[in-house]
């Protein structure tokens, strides 16, 4: 792939005319993002200068897990080694400088300001610890989800063990407080039906979407949550759901219930790969109609539902027993 950037706006044209020969699968789609994203990085890197000690420029939300639509906005944090002003403002002018050339080269800012020119996600490592403890101890609403989305993180560009200490360290306090695990699934716990009683499919009424069904909160989210908790309970520190998923399915306690989910789940990433070239906003990518379905896709959409639904409840089950 292009490396040779000189500006965002290359790197934007570039994008634009690459973009639709990297749609063959999930895996191609989110290499194409990363190297996008870690080129913008290194740009700005150029920009403000040689960084004053190592750090980790991570992902997160669904870059983070490397399951990017056709469309994504911005969702990433920085964290470094040494807690000095001098650190704090460089990095923090870096992350303005990341979080600018995302959005020129059309990423738009993240409307929960999950980027590293907030300060709240660039932080030393030894700052993310006292963080995170407070967000562990707090345990708000906004305290667990902001440690969700931590959880999900990836690093992009530097030392990705400062990303995993920093997962290791939730895990470990998650078993010294199991109502920590608890309070996360209480987080996550509801989330859009979209099977009716009699088993119908029960799609938007109104709006834009009229006769479409909501993919994103009827069965990517509760899959993701759900695989979440699991990988947060059992200390798993990748961030793909997948690679989750296929890591606890190497566990005994798993494996027989987990397969049947396991391939629901990849046959809702692959509907998502064959509409890719027909949406046309961030928005209409999450959403599918049902009346251009056969009955056979129909079908097919029913079990992937039921599994997400299913999966929920089990680990709901499976965690009021911690």
């Amino acid at each position: 792939m292009e490396t040779s950037f000189s500006s965002y706006r290359d790197i934007k044209s570039w994008k634009n005319n690459q973009v639709n020969q990297n749609l063959l699968n999930t895996d191609m789609l989110n290499n194409f993002h990363d190297h996008i994203i870690e080129n913008v990085a290194r740009l700005a890197i150029k920009k403000i200068g040689e960084p004053p000690c190592h750090f980790a420029f991570f992902l997160t939300g669904s870059g983070g897990r490397f399951e990017q639509g056709i469309f994504s906005d911005q969702d990433h944090g920085i964290i470094y080694v040494e807690d000095t002003k001098e650190a704090n403002i460089f990095f923090l002018h870096l992350g303005e400088e990341i979080s600018f050339g995302l959005n020129e080269v059309g990423y738009p800012f993240c409307e929960g300001n999950v980027m590293s020119s907030n300060p709240l996600w660039c932080k030393s490592h030894q700052e993310w610890e006292k963080q995170l403890n407070h967000w562990m101890e707090e345990a708000s609403w906004a305290d667990i989800r902001n440690l969700q989305i931590f959880y999900d993180a990836r690093a992009l560009i530097g030392q990705n063990q400062l990303v995993e200490d920093l997962k290791s360290f939730i895990h470990e306090y998650s078993q010294e407080h199991p109502n920590l695990i608890k309070r996360v699934m209480e987080n996550v716990q509801h989330f859009k039906n979209t099977i009716g009683p009699l088993g119908q499919l029960i799609v938007e009424e109104k709006g834009k979407y009229h006769g479409c069904i909501d993919l994103k909160y009827s069965a990517f989210i509760p899959f993701v949550n759900a695989i979440r908790i699991l990988a947060v309970k059992e200390g798993i520190l990748e961030s793909p759901t997948e690679k989750r998923m296929l890591i606890l399915l190497k566990e005994k306690q798993y494996a027989s219930m987990l397969k049947d989910y396991y391939f629901a789940y990849k046959a809702l990433l692959q509907i998502r790969v064959n509409r890719l070239i027909s949406v046309s906003s961030y928005e209409d990518a999450h959403y599918l109609n049902v009346t251009q379905l056969s009955k056979v896709e129909k079908a097919e959409l029913k079990h992937i539902l039921r599994k997400a639904k299913q999966l929920h409840q089990y680990v709901i089950a499976l965690i009021e027993k911690v």
